[in-house]
């Protein structure tokens, strides 16, 4: 696959058979594992462990939010007679009518129409329809599952060229930093010379094997070679990863980290000026590949 960011929205809605509308809304940002977190309407629980897997089943890493919304429409109440009132307001009824003369029955409609008598109950659907009602709000999931996929992808495409372009920044600080180390041992040389003309003052000489030797120690003590040259094998195990098909974001921030290493050791044996800058261009330039490579999934 290519380069995934965590970050990323999607939005899919739909409509139940029912005619209720629903809305999937979709949120993902960064995160060191995997979190999932559904927020369902009331009823809905049940569906809840179905989407989970879903939503596991795609993706490695991020804090990832989703949420349903259910536009209902409204239903008509199923009125049902209560039959202890309806039997008390039939007898009540038919007493009072009686002792009016010529009264007649009390019809049937203003019987039902007396507080109590009906009652109003929600209709439940049943099994088969609530069985459909889950499978198509999960299909509405996985289509929205689809699109939060696909602008993680894009926002991966916009760091792979960040990433890449910070990779060529360290490199070409790398090869920098290793001509200017390649000139540390003469300038450790001539600085020896000098301080040694101006703690002498132009007396005995100090013999040519012990300014070497002395050289050669200084020289040992900055060598930087070996910090260079890791360097330049954390600079390709990058690239190989950049190119990879998988979920690199673990690996990449474990790699920034080594990258920080060689780069402050670099900086501690640093014997100038100018390779001193150099180490601090790099530290600067490994923190942003750090900062950015923490969005990678």
């Amino acid at each position: 696959m290519a380069l995934s960011s965590m970050t990323g929205f999607a939005r899919h809605a739909g409509t139940l058979p029912d005619g209720t509308g629903f809305v999937w809304e979709l949120r993902s940002v960064n995160g060191r594992g995997l979190d999932v977190r559904i927020r369902l309407p009331p009823g809905l629980d049940p569906l809840e462990a179905r989407l989970r897997d879903a939503a596991t089943a795609r993706f490695r890493r991020g804090n990832i939010s989703a949420t349903l919304t259910l536009k209902r429409e409204e239903r008509a109440p199923r009125l049902t007679p209560d039959p202890a009132a309806l039997a008390q307001a039939i007898r009540l009824a038919l007493e009072v009518a009686a002792q009016i003369p010529g009264c007649p029955a009390p019809r049937a409609e203003a019987v039902l129409a007396l507080p109590g008598v009906l009652r109003a109950e929600a209709v439940e659907p049943a099994e088969a329809e609530l069985e459909t009602r889950h499978a198509v709000l999960a299909e509405g999931f996985a289509v929205a599952l689809d699109g939060l996929a696909e602008a993680r992808r894009a926002e991966g495409a916009r760091l792979h060229a960040i990433l890449s372009a910070l990779l060529d920044e360290i490199a070409a600080l790398r090869k920098a930093a290793a001509a200017e180390a390649a000139a540390q041992p003469a300038a450790h040389r001539a600085r020896l010379t000098a301080a040694l003309a101006a703690l002498l003052e132009g007396e005995t000489r100090v013999p040519e094997e012990r300014l070497a030797a002395e050289v050669a120690l200084l020289a040992q003590k900055s060598d930087v070679r070996e910090e260079l040259d890791r360097l330049g094998a954390h600079l390709g195990a990058a690239r190989a990863l950049l190119a990879s098909a998988e979920a690199v974001g673990r690996k990449l921030e474990f790699l920034t980290q080594e990258f920080g290493r060689e780069s402050n050791t670099l900086g501690a044996k640093s014997a100038s000026l100018a390779l001193t800058r150099l180490s601090l261009d790099l530290k600067a330039a490994i923190e942003r590949l750090r900062e950015q490579a923490a969005n990678v999934e």
